[in-house]
């Protein structure tokens, strides 16, 4: 059976969140922060070395990488494409371009402002940096959302899981103020049956 290893307060309750969309069998293996350093506890380098989480386990392959972890999971769980691009190779690029978007670009700045906040907030050489990143990245993902439910169009797909997660982020560093319609995408994906599984299964 498939495993995960999910570590509270961070990324991978939104791989837990695809796997109750798609409906896979799972076991779960959930790990604390110290709550001083919030990072995450020494059992985690037992599983991968990298001790970091979402690490999933499942036929004798060991996968780390958010965005690797969707490719998998919807590659082996998904053979009718709901959660896939639509046909054509532009589709698939531009689809495969937001999966690993929000980790390869988004993220940084996200995680500068967090570091910004735990020092005291005023951090002129961090947000001189993070300030105009995160405005950029917000502003490109709201333009992509316009009126749309989902980040490609009407139907959700495997791109949206750390889409979501990033605009959740933005949200817990209070970052989502100017974003409105990125405040309504967080709601109506927080609102979807499989994510409310998602959190009784595993609270974030």
């Amino acid at each position: 059976m498939l495993t995960i290893h999910h570590l509270r307060i961070g990324r991978s309750i939104f791989t837990v969140w695809l796997l109750e969309e798609l409906g896979a069998e799972y076991q779960l293996v959930e790990y604390l922060r110290n709550p001083e350093t919030m990072r995450a506890p020494p059992e985690l380098r037992d599983v991968h070395p990298l001790g970091k989480s979402p690490v999933i386990e499942d036929d004798g392959l060991l996968l780390s990488e958010s965005g690797a972890i969707t490719a998998y999971l919807l590659r082996k769980y998904d053979p009718e494409g709901r959660f896939g691009p639509d046909a054509g190779d532009a589709a698939w690029a531009e689809y495969t371009q937001w999966l690993h978007y929000p980790e390869g670009s988004v993220f940084v700045p996200l995680f500068l402002k967090l570091l910004a906040l735990r020092a005291g907030g005023e951090q002129p050489l961090i947000n001189g940096f993070a300030n105009p990143e995160v405005e950029l990245h917000f502003n490109h993902i709201a333009n992509k959302l316009g009126d749309e439910d989902f980040i490609l169009g009407k139907r959700i797909t495997g791109a949206d899981f750390g889409v979501t997660y990033m605009v959740s982020m933005a949200e817990r560093l209070g970052l989502l103020a100017p974003y409105p319609s990125l405040a309504a995408y967080l709601e109506r994906n927080r609102a979807r049956p499989a994510f409310q599984q998602a959190l009784e299964r595993a609270v974030e």
